[in-house]
């Protein structure tokens, strides 16, 4: 007779937001896997009903202090998607620039400070910073550096407010370019570094195949400015189609909604955007990922870190080479004009490092959010972390209940969720389609 035993974890560590892991165990069998997401819902739709569709980027852009960036991004392009806006080749350089800010931030952080504490048996960052105090101090250079590339191209650290319809209302000058661009080749070596620590970590095993979903750049970058949205059944999807994609649903545990894929549950993220766009990376990028040792195909949840840092190097050498393209003409872009201006439904999409980010408006003829829907990459992964930890767990059944606890920590971990993100209106409607719960 095997095991009989319960484990709650409350709350997961080293995580944004507040969730809980219950799972139960009767004679060795799993009969409860589940992660519990406890936060309040947040109503971000219900906060843009009725505002004018110019307030939409400098609201959504505080839904999360570590994808704000990402939530302009996705705002802005439902707008300019509804309106028939289609901004300049500089302007969208310089949102890109922006987003490769965001990314490097949130990896570095991700990477260093939540979860690099497993590999190095701390507890947290705390007595990791006395142990290794080269690798902190490390991480806080590259931690502060995204951020200056972020004030540098919005004039904000965190929360740009500087996107609209068409353009950005702020533009760096050339001295700041100037400056920018020297500290991200006096960061390097840092960059190489980090690459080199993540490459002596071991992950646990867990292979589980499951659909990978990234909406792929259209002009062929690496994904991250939104485009088609690219399965990895084969299957692609218009934004306007993301509907076709992901299905929505309740379920009874979780504060946040869940989503189900083609056939089943779905990633987002680090790991499905490097199985999807392998062949997009920068040539630097690429060797991070030789260095790691990951190619496409990957269906282990553990690497998405190791995947997130191959992506701070993309991010960081696609900001020296956008920060080289503005340097060669620092002048600010005009604003793109409307074209409908009566409004209408706009879908706008982008990938943020924890995965694709949806957001469709409808805009009355008065210029005012009817009705407003997001998809948080947090909430699309929900269902795959908890089949995750179900072909898991049995793995490790016969281990102390403290140690599958802290395995069905990691886990969580990994796919580094942002709960605060996730909890936001339970049953919303849109186009007279209502998601309802399913069991």
């Amino acid at each position: 007779m095997g095991k009989t035993s319960s484990i709650a974890v409350h709350h997961v560590t080293r995580v944004e937001g507040h969730g809980n892991i219950v799972i139960d165990l009767r004679d060795g069998r799993l009969t409860r896997c589940d992660l519990e997401i406890v936060e309040s819902p947040r109503f971000f739709e219900v906060l843009l009903k009725d505002r004018p569709y110019e307030e939409a980027p400098r609201i959504t852009c505080r839904i999360c202090g570590i994808c704000s960036v990402g939530h302009a991004t996705a705002s802005v392009h439902a707008i300019e998607a509804a309106l028939g806006v289609k901004p300049g080749p500089r302007t969208r350089g310089l949102r890109r620039l922006n987003m490769c800010g965001e990314w490097l931030q949130s990896h570095i952080l991700h990477a260093y400070f939540l979860v690099a504490p497993d590999a190095f048996g701390a507890s947290s960052v705390i007595p990791l910073a006395g142990d290794h105090p080269d690798v902190i101090t490390r991480a806080l250079r590259l931690k502060r550096l995204a951020n200056e590339i972020c004030y540098t191209v919005s004039g904000r650290h965190v929360m740009p407010i500087s996107y609209q319809a068409g353009g950005m209302s702020y533009w760096p000058v050339l001295a700041e370019l100037e400056a920018m661009r020297a500290k991200l080749e006096a960061a390097r070596p840092d960059m190489d570094a980090t690459v080199d620590l993540f490459a002596t970590l071991t992950w646990p095993q867990a292979e589980r195949a499951v659909e990978c979903l990234a909406a792929l750049d259209d002009d062929g970058a690496y994904p991250m400015m939104g485009g088609t949205l690219h399965s990895s059944t084969g299957k692609t999807f218009a934004p306007r189609a993301y509907r076709e994609a992901m299905h929505e649903y309740l379920v009874e545990h979780s504060a946040s909604k869940h989503v189900k894929g083609q056939d089943g549950t779905l990633r987002v993220g680090a790991l499905p955007r490097l199985n999807l766009a392998f062949d997009r990376l920068h040539p630097r990028a690429r060797l991070a990922a030789q260095k790691l040792n990951l190619a496409p195909g990957l269906t282990n949840p553990f690497l998405y870190t190791a995947a997130q840092v191959v992506e701070a190097v993309q991010a960081f050498e696609e900001a020296v080479l956008l920060t080289d393209a503005l340097l060669a003409d620092p002048s600010p872009e005009d604003r793109a004009p409307v074209t409908r201006p009566r409004g209408g439904d706009g879908v706008g999409v982008c990938e943020v490092p924890r995965g694709t980010l949806i957001h469709e408006y409808d805009i009355g003829a008065d210029g005012r959010i009817i009705r407003a829907n997001c998809i948080i990459p947090t909430g699309q992964n929900l269902a795959s972390i908890e089949e995750d930890m179900r072909a898991f767990i049995p793995a490790i059944v016969e281990k102390p209940k403290a140690e599958i606890a802290h395995f069905a920590e990691m886990l969580v971990r990994a796919y580094d969720p942002c709960i605060s993100c996730s909890v936001h209106v339970l049953d919303v409607e849109f186009e007279g389609e209502r998601v309802r719960g399913e069991k």
